[in-house]
């Protein structure tokens, strides 16, 4: 068996059975940075920070983020999966926030909807009413989006804007382009960081194939215990990320060489553990059963699709017994493809298929560093020399 699967099931295993009273008596090292939100977090690295309730079409009630500058220089940061605004803002001073900010740039940092500040709606209660929960990316792309573009393009008085995406945060963006083509033109460029769209199953490797492969018996699992949301802050494996990752003998092995690296791609020198104790106090966000469920979906299928839901189902929403295709052709918006090439959630041959797809892509980037992974993008030390110039670069060329 090789090594990295080794480190996987042995993190994954001593964290699911570590005795109760050896955590407790463990010392935990939580930084100072792991307890402030994402307004505490800026205010202390000098960004002057507003905050504003958005509410979709469908009711939920989203927070976003506002740092003030040249409204002509308008930038909204989405953040991907199980994760909130605060990942751009986790470096502090090195952070992408405040790369942009320092540079003029007027951004704006969404939270989609189920996540630690966007988990209200109109109408339903996310500990009581599981239709909360009855989402998935299709959803967010179709309606958290249009919401959050449409309020800060009229706050700030413009007609178009910029738009960073991590992850999940630009597969969005696809959707929105192919469901509501009309917003292709209030979007200048979209720099898509990790490129997320095609989970081709056949590109990836251990352990992100046996996650997938044993998604659909832990979504069964799941729905017998009524459990819509995922990774909520009263769930075990939060209770476990408080406790055991936290510690500062274990807690860096465990969950960042044994889980982090294993799932994203190894590169120790662009995450050292000051900052990952710093990350655990954000990270991860709970999300939806549905959502995680049509990302295993595509990967299975090999198609990005939207949500399968059965043959019959299917057949009254989609007028097929097959979940529609999203029709990438109508995504025109100027698109910017930065992957890294030690990327295991994102592989190059997935990566090139999207690519193959998109009608109007400006540039293809693959990162210098040869160890450049799916969390570099937006945790990585060496963002400054690696990422920024390129996102600098192309936000002013198309702007």
């Amino acid at each position: 068996m090789k090594t990295h699967s080794v480190l996987f099931y042995t993190a994954v295993f001593v964290l699911t059975n570590l005795p109760l009273d050896a955590i407790q008596r463990s010392p935990l090292y939580i930084p100072e940075d792991a307890t402030l939100n994402f307004t505490g977090l800026a205010t202390k690295y000098g960004m002057f920070v507003q905050e504003h309730d958005v509410i979709t079409e469908d009711g939920y009630i989203l927070k976003l983020f506002h740092v003030p500058g040249d409204k002509d220089k308008t930038v909204l940061l989405m953040h991907g999966i199980l994760d909130s605004a605060d990942t751009f803002i986790i470096r502090g001073r090195r952070s992408l926030l405040a790369a942009l900010a320092s540079a003029g740039y007027d951004v704006w940092i969404g939270n989609y909807r189920g996540t630690t500040y966007s988990r209200r709606h109109k109408r339903l209660n996310p500990d009581t009413d599981n239709s909360f929960w009855d989402y998935s990316f299709h959803e967010i792309g179709a309606y958290d989006l249009p919401a959050v573009i449409d309020y800060i393009l009229r706050e700030n008085g413009v007609k178009q804007l910029s738009a960073i995406g991590h992850s999940q945060g630009n597969m969005i963006f696809y959707v929105l382009g192919s469901v509501r083509p009309e917003y292709n033109d209030k979007i200048k460029l979209l720099i898509a960081l990790g490129p997320v769209c095609y989970l081709n199953l056949d590109n990836f490797q251990f352990p992100v194939t046996t996650v997938v492969e044993t998604g659909p018996a832990v979504n069964l699992v799941l729905q017998a215990l009524n459990q819509e949301e995922v990774l909520g802050e009263t769930s075990f494996l939060m209770y476990l990320r408080n406790t055991v990752c936290t510690q500062r003998l274990l807690g860096y092995k465990l969950c960042a060489e044994g889980i982090f690296f294993q799932l994203a791609g190894e590169d120790a020198a662009e995450f050292e553990p000051d900052v990952f104790y710093t990350l655990i106090g954000h990270y991860p966000t709970g999300t939806s059963r549905k959502n995680v469920l049509h990302l295993i979906q595509i990967a299975s299928d090999k198609q990005f699709m939207q949500f399968d839901y059965g043959p019959l189902k299917n057949l009254k929403r989609y007028n097929s017994v097959s979940p529609a295709v999203y029709d990438l052709r109508r995504v025109t918006m100027k698109v910017a493809l930065l992957v890294g090439r030690n990327d295991k959630l994102t592989p190059l041959d997935n990566v090139d298929l999207l690519r193959k797809q998109l009608p109007n892509v400006v540039r293809y980037h693959i990162m210098e560093n040869p160890k450049f992974n799916h969390i570099d993008h937006v945790w990585g030390k060496n963002m400054d020399k690696y990422l920024f110039p390129h996102v600098m670069n192309l936000l002013g060329k198309y702007s």
